[in-house]
């Protein structure tokens, strides 16, 4: 039995890699272990590429022309992910605008808030999401940044950690506590605060790798616009559900397109250091290759019943999978290096201290976007029925 995808969305393929060869920068070709920068800044080419895919329609296909899209059927969006993937190429370094404000604008703003969404889609504006705090990480409903009203006016106090762009961000899509005396995931709102507003302050975070991505944000006494409020007051537990639910809807086919192609890259390893005829090797990539089609054709079948109109209960698990394996393959590519797998001086080492540098990195994916500890919790609740401990 042959899987393929039938001429009409083959055409569509057809398109996109016309688009791709003629329009994609040099910059947007280099493959990437994690997508992203070192600094949480938004290169020059990463902006004009975003704008130059929204101006094309090819964007976020499934939308209208009007929000950077051509109104692509869900398996013309697949066969587009898809592409993008086996290409290697990022639709944009800047994942919070376009995959979580956007859309979560569209779906809960006011007039004028969706009218902020071609913006944050186009990369026109520079947005982050102010979810995570010290105390409240993956438990988001524990999180104590409180917004209260003054008249037409919140004062927000609080702060938020481990927050991605904020450094280079113009506005903050933030997740406040407006209502301390109900259960706490009832008591959530999310108001839209400006970055450059007196009381904010943006401290850069350095993590394991050297890079400053990250940053914590503090707010003190900051005066945000009642007309700032997304959604209902004290309904933000619902856009947080939204939120989430734009963020992984796409992930899966990149998390185990970058699992297939560090297997393709580990088994070169291999080769060059003369390894590939070593048993136990060979049984390690062997393992990882089954691994990574099984979460690939899993995936497929997720997107399969989501199409027809059910719950795709396989994507739950599809976070927490690939994050994991990705760990097990940038440490089974130190183990190749041998004594050379601990050297991270990018003109020293072996590719340029890919395999230690993504070790590191990895180390943080489990974690970001919901812990795999949190992940495993859901996925005993929601997709498996189990009881709550």
């Amino acid at each position: 039995m042959r899987l393929e995808w039938g001429a009409e969305e083959e055409a569509f393929r057809a398109e996109l890699i016309e688009f791709l060869a003629a329009h994609a920068p040099p910059e947007a070709r280099r493959r990437r272990d994690f997508i992203g920068s070192d600094d949480g800044s938004l290169p020059g080419w990463a902006r004009a590429w975003q704008a130059t895919l929204f101006d094309h329609g090819w964007m976020v296909p499934g939308y209208p022309p009007e929000l950077g899209g051509r109104n692509a059927t869900p398996v013309q969006t697949l066969v587009y992910l898809e592409e993008l993937a086996r290409q290697g190429i990022p639709r944009s370094l800047h994942f919070g605008g376009y995959a979580i404000v956007g859309p979560s604008l569209l779906e809960f703003g006011s007039e004028a808030q969706r009218a902020m969404a071609p913006a944050a889609i186009r990369g026109d504006t520079v947005w982050c999401v102010g979810m995570s705090e010290p105390d409240a990480g993956s438990d988001l409903a524990s999180l104590s940044t409180r917004a209260e009203l003054d008249g037409d006016s919140f004062v927000v106090n609080g702060q938020k950690v481990w927050t991605s762009y904020a450094m280079v961000a113009e506005k903050c899509f933030c997740y406040v506590r407006t209502n301390p005396d109900v259960p706490k995931h009832k008591g959530i709102s999310v108001v839209i605060i400006d970055l450059d507003s007196p009381g904010v302050e943006v401290r850069p975070l350095r993590h394991v790798t050297g890079a400053a991505e990250f940053a914590e944000v503090f707010f003190t006494d900051v005066v945000v616009p009642r007309g700032n409020l997304v959604g209902q007051l004290d309904d933000g537990w619902r856009i947080t559900m939204g939120s989430l639910a734009h963020e992984r809807g796409g992930i899966w086919l990149e998390g185990v397109s970058g699992c297939q192609r560090t297997v393709d890259d580990l088994v070169a390893l291999a080769h060059r250091r003369r390894l590939d005829r070593d048993l136990a090797v060979r049984r390690r990539l062997a393992a990882a290759y089954a691994e990574a089609q099984g979460l690939r054709a899993l995936g497929y079948k997720g997107f399969a019943g989501f199409a027809q109109g059910s719950s795709a209960p396989e994507h739950s698990y599809m976070k927490l999978a690939t994050s994991e394996l990705r760990q097990d393959l940038y440490e089974l590519g130190l183990d190749l290096q041998g004594p050379f797998g601990v050297v991270t001086d990018p003109e020293r080492a072996e590719e340029g201290g890919r395999w230690p540098h993504a070790f590191l990195v990895s180390l943080a994916a489990t974690i970001g976007g919901g812990t795999s500890e949190i992940q495993r919790n859901v996925i005993a609740t929601r997709v498996l029925g189990l009881p709550r401990g």
